[in-house]
Formats: structure tokens, C-alpha cells, sequence
């Protein structure tokens, strides 16, 4: 798989750069809680901010939050997502975290937000270690990504069907439900997910889980249900700070 195949896809313009609003909502909850509480202005990247909707997302919660006084940057390599996330209003420039890393200095960032980012990536121990970087002493880094445990993948795996969330190919969907392909290289667990941060030396680790949108109508219910337990949800949301 090379880099250029990738960029490919998610230049496409039939390539979905969204994910869930609840999600999403629920991530910019957390972040206006770090900003409402902190004793001065901060400034937040989201990394891989695709089409701009969950940055969006971000900014309208923390303007609603009184006190959470952030300045919230949407990074992305996709020149169609950056297209997209100019349309909504959000200020974007241009990067990646791997390679070269980010075009920003060591710790000049309070916030590093990371949705729906790090199962696209091949080196994602680099990625991690890039986020530390950029963060200041004590900064946070909120992550998003979906579980490989998640209760229907559960299931699925118990009848040979190819997970959710998992994909074979950049070119079609095999052997599960689905067909939009989106590039998912590293799938996690919350075990995994956890023990991927402590080694990339983040601390107050707290994962949290959320629903998937593009779960059937009927069994939605029983997805928000069981989001309350982490290892079984749809999304793991992971809070964690840069030792001081």
C-alpha cells in the first residue's frame, strides 16, 4: 500500500470525509469542558479535520460554553476536505502528521484533537509521538477512532463476517456489510487503544464510547446502550494528557 494510492482516495470526491454528529458532539463537549476551565485562551488543532463538520461542531460548542475561550485550526493533507471545511468557515491550512510531521513548533499547541484520524494511519506510533511534540506541558489530546470490539463486530466475527470498520482493499468492500471504502489501516480495541497511549507517554487516560451513525434504525437503542461500556461501543473517545 503506498502513499500515493491513499491520497488518491481521499482526494475522490466520492470518498466520505464525514463521521457521526453525536460523536462529534460529544468530543466538542469535552474540549469546551478543558476550555472553560482553563485560566487563559488556547489554541486547539484537529488533525485530520476531513470536511470541516466536527471542527465546526467544536466551535460552535465552545462559543455556547461560557469561558471556553479556544482557537480551534483544522489540519488535513486532503485538498478536497480543506475545500469543504472552508466552505463551513473553519480556518484550515494544509498538513500531515506523518512524513516531515507537523508544521508546527514543540509544545505551541494546548489541544490536539485527533477524530477519526489514527486507524488511517500506517506509522501510528510516529503520529502519537508527533501530537506529544506540538502539545505544551500538560496539553490534551483528544482522540477518536472506531472499536474492533465493538458489540455487533462481536457478533459478525462469531459468523466469519468481516468486521465493521475493517477493510481488505482501497478498491471495494469483501466479506462484510458496507460499500464505502475509506482507507481503515489499524483498528482498535480499547485495550489497544489504551496501551498504544501509555507507551507513547501519555498520562489521566480516560476512554470513553460513543454510537455509530450508520448503525440500522432498529438497533440504535442497544448501541447507546452499550456505548456506556467502552470495550463494547461502536467509537472510542480517548482523553489523555502530555505528562507537565
Amino acid at each position: 500500500m503506498t502513499e500515493r494510492s491513499l491520497q488518491r482516495l481521499y482526494e475522490d470526491p466520492g470518498t466520505p470525509l464525514s463521521s457521526g454528529l453525536e460523536r462529534a458532539q460529544l468530543q466538542a463537549t469535552m474540549l469546551a469542558e478543558i476550555a472553560s476551565s482553563s485560566p487563559r485562551p488556547l489554541v486547539a488543532v484537529d488533525i485530520g479535520c476531513g470536511d470541516g463538520m466536527a471542527t465546526a461542531v467544536a466551535v460552535a460548542r465552545c462559543e455556547q460554553t461560557p469561558g471556553a475561550n479556544v482557537t480551534i485550526i483544522g489540519l488535513d493533507w486532503s485538498r478536497t476536505a480543506l475545500d469543504r471545511a472552508r466552505r463551513r468557515g473553519v480556518p484550515v491550512a494544509r498538513a500531515a502528521i506523518d512524513d516531515l510531521g507537523l508544521p508546527l513548533a514543540s509544545g505551541s499547541v494546548d489541544v490536539v484533537i485527533m477524530s477519526e484520524l489514527i486507524e488511517h494511519l500506517v506509522d501510528t506510533d510516529a503520529a502519537l509521538a508527533e501530537a506529544g511534540r506540538v502539545l505544551v506541558p500538560g496539553g490534551r489530546l483528544l482522540l477518536s477512532t472506531p472499536n474492533l470490539a465493538a458489540w455487533y463486530n462481536r457478533v459478525l466475527l462469531a459468523f466469519g463476517i468481516q468486521p465493521i470498520f475493517t477493510e481488505v482493499s482501497l478498491r471495494r468492500i469483501y466479506g462484510r456489510p458496507g460499500r464505502d471504502v475509506v482507507g481503515h489501516l489499524r483498528i482498535f480495541t480499547r485495550r489497544a487503544l489504551e496501551e498504544i497511549l501509555v507507551a507513547a507517554g501519555f498520562v489521566e487516560i480516560d476512554i470513553t464510547g460513543a454510537p455509530y451513525h450508520d448503525v440500522p434504525r432498529p438497533f440504535r437503542p442497544i448501541d447507546r446502550l452499550l456505548c456506556r461500556t467502552p470495550s463494547f461501543s461502536s467509537i472510542l473517545l480517548a482523553s489523555a494528557r502530555r505528562p507537565t
